[in-house]
């Protein structure tokens, strides 16, 4: 059962039971003791502030990609399982026999000697950023996006224990809410792509066209692939739970978080292919969406963006959302855009990505957008994604190790003061070995942000969530007031009004939202006269 439906059974009875009294009182933590004692914990420095920040109510991670998100020791103990070798030289997996320089996976398990425990060590940081040092030839980017095709080759059986990881590491850090990024099998998709062919004069990226290959796609068989795509991540969220023993007297703390996924859509692949995969994913999540039981809510497109056919391409995948959207107008859209940096691309590639993903590509969200300042007329851009209220998701390690942008020389701060609303995320944390409080420390510390300005990132990641449903807010990212259903109460509270209430009921958002109330208070309740 959906932890949001268990939250207003919740409500449900202990409205009936509470009085009127007690139904209408505010009893909120204390906001500013909990601030006092954030300042205090900046002030002690980064041990200090990740202490006081690892309980701190998150909200969402809506960025994250769920093969980069798994950390490399899983990984080993994975290849192992598959039978899968060790290359001892390129220090990736490889498929058996295991003879020369090729060693079981299994054997880095259990008791290991002083040369395994080396090899084991490698491994890992083969397949992470750990202990990553920049040299000629070698950077940051190169190094990270090489660790995908070094663990590749595991079964997708184990996606189930992959997100069960993920929710664990994200209910230790008080988060409920994840949006998985996750590519499920496309071959039939690329099979009939490549049957029927593309065309130069396709490459102007008329609608027409469009439809017209769509429509081929589909009588060759394309949408007989979308419910194995939908099997595929309900077989991993049963998994989950098995694991997590969800609604038993057992259930671990990550039941709580509620999690959706996202299907991914490579970039870097011919035309052909990038449409036909574009399509089966509008089709399946469309196909989820109509179902309203979880599973996928959006899309996005993924690869490095300046990849030679990423560049090259990027205004026409633009346009083939822009088609795809008119016939799935319900199919969310969120696009890694502007992840790059001077010199990665010649300077007339960093001028128009961040735009044509939101004005072309209908993203309701960007994520990285660090190059928006070099856009052109980035001011315009930054007004018109505040008026439109596209939130950038920000990833800051990703950004500083794939980019070499940090500190000042991030967009972040001209985001937050452009009013473009902006909520941090992790990308990958088990390549960048880091999680989401790592995110907010860094945030805190390099940005000098307050105790309420963490509030707000947490609301914003919740607001920006693609589930369905109104908003908690009465006006988009102002969360000063709730809707009218939920004014005059405490928000968060255990006695909603009978109208809020109903509200709640109808909106998986707001009954979210509501549940990062509730946090907030707990939270800072911690703080209060009661606990000094």
């Amino acid at each position: 059962m959906p932890r949001y439906v268990c939250l207003l059974i919740c409500l449900s009875l202990a409205v009936s039971a509470a009085p009127a009294q007690a139904r209408n009182a505010y009893r909120a933590g204390d906001t500013a003791a909990a601030a006092r004692a954030y300042d205090a914990a900046v002030r002690g420095g980064p041990l200090t502030l990740y202490a006081f920040l690892v309980r701190f109510p998150k909200g969402a991670d809506l960025h994250i990609h769920i093969s980069g998100a798994v950390y490399a020791e899983t990984l080993i103990r994975d290849g192992g399982e598959d039978g899968l070798c060790v290359n001892t030289v390129a220090l990736s997996f490889s498929r058996p026999p295991c003879t020369g320089d090729l060693v079981p996976a299994a054997e880095l398990s259990g008791n290991l000697t002083a040369a395994e425990q080396a090899l084991y060590d490698r491994l890992i940081d083969s397949f992470s950023m750990r202990d990553f040092v920049p040299r000629a030839g070698w950077s940051g980017h190169d190094q990270f996006f090489a660790t995908f095709a070094r663990f590749g080759g595991l079964k997708s059986s184990h996606l189930g224990e992959w997100v069960d990881e993920i929710a664990r590491r994200a209910a230790w850090q008080n988060e409920q809410y994840l949006e998985l990024m996750d590519t499920p099998p496309f071959a039939h998709a690329t099979e009939i792509a490549g049957q029927i062919g593309w065309s130069k004069a396709m490459n102007r990226g008329d609608a027409a066209d469009f439809a017209r290959l769509r429509k081929e796609l589909l009588a060759h068989g394309l949408s007989e692939e979308v419910n194995a795509d939908r099997e595929e991540v309900r077989r991993a969220e049963a998994e989950r739970e098995r694991m997590e023993r969800c609604g038993t007297p057992r259930a671990e703390a990550a039941c709580k978080v509620e999690i959706r996924y996202l299907y991914q859509i490579l970039r870097g692949y011919p035309p052909q292919q990038v449409f036909a995969q574009a399509l089966l994913g509008f089709e399946t999540v469309a196909a989820d969406i109509k179902a309203n039981h979880g599973g996928f809510v959006g899309i996005n497109l993924v690869m490095p963006e300046d990849g030679y056919i990423a560049m090259r391409d990027y205004t026409l995948q633009m346009k083939m959302l822009d088609y795809l959207h008119s016939v799935y107008p319900q199919v969310h859209i969120t696009l890694h855009a502007g992840e790059l940096a001077p010199g990665m691309v010649p300077p007339s590639g960093l001028r128009f990505h961040i735009r044509q993903a939101v004005e072309l590509g209908h993203a309701e969200r960007i994520g990285h957008g660090v190059d928006i300042m070099y856009e052109d007329h980035p001011w315009q851009l930054l007004r018109e994604m505040a008026a439109r209220h596209v939130m950038v998701e920000i990833n800051l390690t990703s950004n500083a190790v794939i980019l070499g942008i940090k500190g000042d020389e991030h967009p972040f701060p001209i985001y937050r003061a452009a009013h473009v609303p902006v909520a941090l995320s992790t990308d990958d944390e088990g390549v960048s070995r880091i999680d989401l409080t790592h995110e907010y420390v860094m945030a805190a510390r390099e940005y000098h942000l307050s105790y309420a300005d963490m509030k707000e990132l947490a609301r914003t990641s919740l607001e920006h969530a693609f589930l369905p449903g109104a908003s908690l807010w009465a006006r988009p990212d102002n969360f000063s007031l709730p809707v009218a259903a939920c004014q005059g109460q405490a928000l968060g509270g255990s006695w909603p009004t009978a109208a809020c209430k109903a509200f709640l009921a109808g909106s998986q958002k707001a009954a979210e939202q509501w549940e990062l109330e509730k946090r907030f208070r707990a939270f800072e309740a911690r703080f209060g006269p009661k606990n000094r």
